[in-house]
């Protein structure tokens, strides 16, 4: 069963996708425009099939999520924000993916929960102390609203270009344009600064206890993989890293078979092993 819904979470609503039953696995999108949850996810969601209560909110600024009145779109809200979810959702212990923006997000969210946390994937992950602002996530943000925008940041994400089909532009240009007035105010430049804010401490790091599956690709731009997932083999106490040759920053749209083979295979293990 999918269900899209609403859930207030501290007086404000996300829109989520919920689907299956089982273990739970909290899904968190990345930060492009005209990103949400089900957009992110709901394929991965449908490939898992039911045996995994999967849940993919979009975070606030995205989709159908407003940021909070009187608060600012950020790491410690997005964080807040998805521990809050699964607090009313009434789920108790739950894995966490990540991809990008989300990843660093899943990996702040494990630091802070680790009685609930139980794995975190994090793919094309955010977060390494260090890195930099990449030419190609600054275009990424910068994108506009429209099919041009849309093309250009659909091109710098995948490794064959073979992907950026009209009908992903058409959609993806579509979602922009609903997003739009709340995306403006989430990364405006100078945007090395918000890369900066999604950084996690090495305190932070060393505070996670769940095991860590990295996912990165090879030929990722808006994440290089030297910058983004190797430093963070020197931070997190249980970690392994997989990366996918000719592969830029979606491994779930560009390997996605063998994507979700390892995916399930990792959240079956029990935690610690």
């Amino acid at each position: 069963m999918t269900a899209l819904r609403t859930v207030t979470v501290d007086g404000s609503p996300v829109h989520v996708l919920e689907s299956g039953t089982g273990p739970a696995v909290l899904m968190l999108h990345g930060s492009g425009p005209g990103t949400t949850g089900s957009g992110a996810w709901a394929a991965t969601a449908q490939a898992l099939g039911a045996s995994w209560h999967l849940v993919a909110p979009d975070q606030a600024g995205f989709g159908r999520t407003p940021v909070p009145v009187g608060a600012k779109g950020g790491l410690r809200l997005w964080t807040e924000q998805a521990a809050g979810l699964m607090d009313a959702l009434g789920i108790e212990h739950y894995a966490v993916v990540g991809h990008s923006m989300g990843g660093a997000v899943a990996l702040a969210l494990a630091a802070a929960r680790p009685q609930q946390v139980t794995h975190v994937v994090a793919v094309s992950t955010m977060g390494a102390p260090g890195a930099p602002l990449s030419a190609e996530l600054d275009a990424v943000w910068a994108a506009p609203a429209g099919p041009i925008g849309a093309r250009d940041m659909l091109s710098r994400l995948v490794f064959d270009q073979a992907l950026v089909t009209d009908s992903a532009v058409d959609a993806r240009a579509a979602a922009m344009r609903a997003g739009a007035a709340a995306f403006a105010p989430l990364f405006p430049p100078p945007r090395a600064r918000w890369v900066d804010e999604l950084t996690l401490s090495a305190r932070t790091l060393a505070a996670v206890r769940a095991p860590v599956l990295l996912v990165h690709g090879a030929e990722d731009r808006v994440t290089p993989l030297a910058t983004a997932a190797q430093p963070l083999l020197a931070h997190l106490a249980d970690v392994r890293l997989h990366v996918f040759g000719r592969c830029g920053h979606v491994p779930a749209i560009e390997h996605p078979h063998e994507f979700r083979h390892l995916l399930s295979c990792f959240l079956r293990q029990d935690r610690g092993h």
